[in-house]
């Protein structure tokens, strides 16, 4: 076996592979740019090589430097993890030609699949299913518009070269090819160096559902059967899960073999995923080939065992796969989502900055029956860079069933705490509450179609309404003995944002708080209402674990155990309860009367000014003082995390003054352009 591998990747997939590499007793060198130097992953590697500036296109796409950090080190094989030289057939060769081992597929299953064109020429002359569209390259927005109408739209415009959801839109009608074609080329060739655009058919309402296959030099091959990635953002894919709900078990098979197939014809010898759009009616058609690990292979690892990052060092150094088809069973269900650096209250878009505070679910098997697994590959402290995907973790629930397994996932969820940057946890556990989610009713639109208008939270259910009291007497009780407050009070009003939610406590024993809950016309005096109980419900909140500064609160209320994000505030505190987020107040009935009459505040007026959405550069900013401007005009461009955002005008009006110019660092809510 190897004894030392290069990681040529970074992040949390460098930080996985380092692990399976300490497990196999195989030493590892992490390289890395100037932006990682004090990265994860360069702390638990065995040793790191520096290979250049933060920008990939001087770091880790430089094949040279890959090549001589491996020289430098004595390394014997390279990992590239997914994305940056992972899918390079260049690269690969290069190695091989150099006598160093490539930890991924030959050069020419690399060829044959990593292109999106040649792959799908490929594949419709093996026989396999694909979707309409011209796999022939484009050269002019004109040709592009032509061949659309002649597909009919909705079209799909991919970058052949494209990947992680960059460099694909939707194209509806002449006018969005005529953007969107010019804005994918722009991105592939920024992320990809390389401009080459196809087009297919857009199948309406599908999903995504990829199958695992995994090869060896020896001619076998199998599949891990599928995992399920319909939900999506902008193409990016956001949860995922394995087994699909979709599928049924000859679907499943007919696909799997589809994939083995394609696999075989092209001597596939890695790991690797044949990605396929399905109908609701179980039709399917071959997207394309991902010749690399995919970032969601843990929900395959969960449901069967198998470490795909040890198969692939071992297909790699030329053993024969330990099992066979029919050794490989599904077990449970596993449900992957990714954290994201990004604020869901601002349409997604990247929040860049230091990451605060990070607390982390506990790993392994809860007493609830659910096993919790967080890649991650930062740590408290650590910057996410504008250079590089805003991931910070891939968090994972497992559990027998996939309602179990959804249940677990919230839980993880919310024992995930994160400061200092914006973050997509509570549009995650958004996902994870809703109905037609746990029913399994998805499709790739299903971000676009439940959160038509953006995500800006939801409001707290009655269930949460009591959580959030519960948790703020409790927290106002520990606060008044820590003062040492002597009054001895039981009667409070909880303001939850502005509704009135009058309160009764007392103790059951010394850990324990028993409250009950009033009807809104109650107040404190009515006594005989109290005692009478009508209408008012009783809460017992034990296991308390929150002392002050502390910003998770637990607890047990009436059984169910919960974790809720909070922080002080004066009179009471914010908290946070999955995708619910309220302004809690714990009051006297007096002033909590008073607060009623406090007047709103008003928001401040930015309707003539264009600001900067997220942290970023800017690309361009193609207008002048004194211009006239009309509606859906471009007035500015911003790139961030490899993306281009075009900000066009809301309404027409005469450009007053611009607050930057091209290449100039801006911040979330920096004035760019302002109207007269």
């Amino acid at each position: 076996m190897f004894k030392k591998i290069l990681i040529a990747n970074r992040g949390e997939i460098a930080v996985r592979i380092i692990k399976t590499c300490r497990r196999m007793g195989i030493a590892t060198v992490q390289v890395y740019s100037e932006a990682d130097a004090g990265s994860l992953a360069v702390e638990m590697a065995d040793e790191s090589v520096l290979i250049g500036p933060a920008p990939a296109n001087q770091s880790y796409l430089l094949a040279d430097r890959i090549v001589e950090a491996v020289r430098q080190t004595g390394a014997e094989a390279v990992h590239p993890g997914f994305g940056f030289l992972s899918e390079n057939a260049g690269f690969a060769r290069r190695l091989r030609d150099e006598g160093i081992a490539f930890i991924g597929p030959n050069p020419e299953a690399i060829e044959a699949m990593g292109d999106k064109i040649t792959s799908k020429r490929f594949a419709a002359e093996a026989g396999v299913s694909t979707v309409p569209g011209h796999m022939g390259l484009i050269e002019s927005t004109e040709e592009a518009v032509r061949i659309a109408r002649e597909i009919g739209y909705p079209v799909m415009i991919k970058a052949s070269a494209g990947g992680g959801g960059k460099g694909i839109r939707v194209a509806r009608s002449d006018d969005d090819m005529a953007e969107g074609f010019a804005a994918v080329k722009a991105e592939a060739l920024n992320a990809f160096g390389d401009d080459r655009v196809f087009l297919e058919k857009f199948i309406v309402d599908p999903r995504h559902i990829e199958i695992q296959v995994l090869g060896d030099k020896h001619g076998n091959v199998v599949h891990l059967f599928e995992r399920e990635c319909s939900i999506q953002r902008r193409n990016q894919k956001v949860i995922e899960e394995a087994p699909s709900p979709l599928l049924d078990e000859a679907t499943r098979a007919a696909m799997g073999a589809q994939a083995v197939a394609l696999a075989r014809a092209v001597n596939y010898d890695s790991a690797g995923t044949v990605e396929f759009v399905a109908g609701q009616d179980k039709s399917f058609y071959f997207l394309e080939m991902n010749t690399r690990l995919q970032v969601e292979h843990p929900v395959t690892e969960l449901i069967t065992g198998v470490d795909l990052v040890e198969q692939m060092i071992r297909s790699a150094w030329g053993e024969k796969l330990a099992f066979e088809q029919d050794d490989l069973k599904i077990d449970g269900w596993a449900i992957e989502s990714r954290i994201y650096a990004e604020d869901p209250y601002r349409g997604f878009l990247p929040s860049i900055g230091r990451l605060v505070r990070y607390e982390q679910p506990e790993e392994g098997l809860h007493p609830d029956g659910y096993t919790v697994r967080n890649d991650s590959g930062v740590r408290e402290g650590d910057e996410i860079s504008m250079f590089y995907d805003p991931m910070i973790a891939k968090l994972c629930a497992w559990a027998p069933t996939r309602a179990e397994a959804v249940e677990g996932m919230a839980r993880a969820l919310e024992d995930t705490h994160l400061a200092g940057l914006g973050h997509n946890v509570p549009f995650l556990a958004a996902v994870m509450d809703q109905p037609r989610f746990r029913s399994g009713a998805l499709s790739t639109s299903y971000i676009k179609d439940e959160f038509p208008d953006g995500f800006h939270g939801l409001p707290p259910s009655p269930a949460q309404t009591r959580l959030m009291v519960a948790a703020a007497m409790a927290m106002h009780e520990i606060l008044s003995e820590q003062a040492g407050d002597p009054s001895a009070r039981t009667d409070w009003v909880v303001l939850v944002d502005k509704a009135p939610h009058p309160v009764s406590l007392s103790y059951d024993d010394a850990e324990a708080l028993t409250l009950r809950l009033l009807p809104m016309e109650h107040r404190e005096g009515n006594r005989e209402a109290v005692e009478g109980s009508d209408g008012s419900a009783v809460v017992r909140l034990a296991d308390i674990d929150w002392r002050p500064g502390l910003a998770q609160f637990r607890a047990v209320l009436d059984g169910e155990p919960f974790t809720a994000e909070v922080a002080r505030a004066p009179d009471g505190f914010v908290i946070r309860h999955r995708a619910a987020k309220a302004r809690v107040r714990v009051l006297t009935p007096a002033i909590a009367a008073l607060y009623a009459r406090l007047p709103e505040k008003q928001a401040a007026d930015t309707s003539k000014l264009v600001l900067s959405p997220m942290p970023g550069l800017v690309v361009a900013i193609p207008v002048e003082p004194g211009q006239e401007v009309k509606a859906g005009e471009t007035v500015a461009i911003i790139e961030a995390m490899k993306m281009q955002n075009i900000l066009k005008a809301e309404r027409d009006g005469v450009v007053k003054a611009v607050g930057a110019r091209a290449g100039d660092p801006v911040a979330a809510d920096d004035v760019l352009v302002e109207f007269g």
